[in-house]
């Protein structure tokens, strides 16, 4: 191993730029292995859960929801935020599966964790696989909700979808190709309070 490869990326100082709702972004000044120092920008985010929820015909459940930074709408899991550092993922997945396509599930397990973007946030979401599917009254909450289109796909139908460029959502593509890899048979899923080194905290306990 050479020495770049055993540096630690320190930070010699840190400013806060913006802190919202769901996200702050902070400049950081890290240092570099020749002992300068960079700016890096960093997203912080509350992390969020994913739902592959599979019913017993081999259907995936996707939603069909309006995301305003690629001005259209595009076909997701259904997912959510975690609401605070305390709070167990699965049951953030939970309530989240029952607002936005009104389902509850007997089974559940993780699939994939997924950093959506680790060049500049630390937001990473954990993908569950919800199996034993059964409707219940919908939580409709404001409403962007209220427009979900909500539909059940052959889980082959969305695997083409990903490969087709048409899945773009990257814990949606992660989860779609690990449902078919469990499904497949090629792995089997982790149990669902598997550790997840990379949940993201920062955020959640500013507030």
């Amino acid at each position: 191993m050479d020495e770049a490869a055993r540096h630690e990326f320190t930070v010699a100082s840190t400013r806060d730029i913006h802190i919202g709702r769901i996200l702050g972004l902070r400049l950081d000044q890290v240092v570099m292995p020749g002992g300068n120092t960079a700016a890096r920008e960093v997203v912080e985010h509350l992390g969020a859960v994913a739902i592959a929820a599979m019913d017993d015909d081999g259907n995936l459940v996707l939603i069909h929801q309006y995301r305003h930074p690629l001005g259209r709408r595009i076909w997701e899991l259904p997912a959510g935020l975690i609401d605070n550092a305390d709070e167990d993922p699965v049951d953030a997945a939970k309530r989240e599966l029952v607002e936005e396509v009104g389902l509850v599930a007997e089974d559940w397990s993780v699939l994939v964790d997924v950093a959506a973007s680790p060049g500049f946030t630390d937001e990473v979401v954990r993908v569950f696989l919800a199996t034993g599917l059964s409707s219940v009254e919908r939580e409709v909450h404001g409403d962007e909700e209220a427009d979900l289109v909500i539909r059940r796909f052959p889980l082959s139908e969305a695997v083409r979808l990903v490969l087709a460029g048409e899945i773009v959502n990257g814990a949606t593509v992660g989860g779609v190709l690990a449902t078919h890899a469990v499904d497949s048979g090629v792995v089997p899923p982790r149990q669902v309070h598997a550790p997840w080194q990379d949940r993201p905290t920062k955020f959640a306990k500013r507030r």
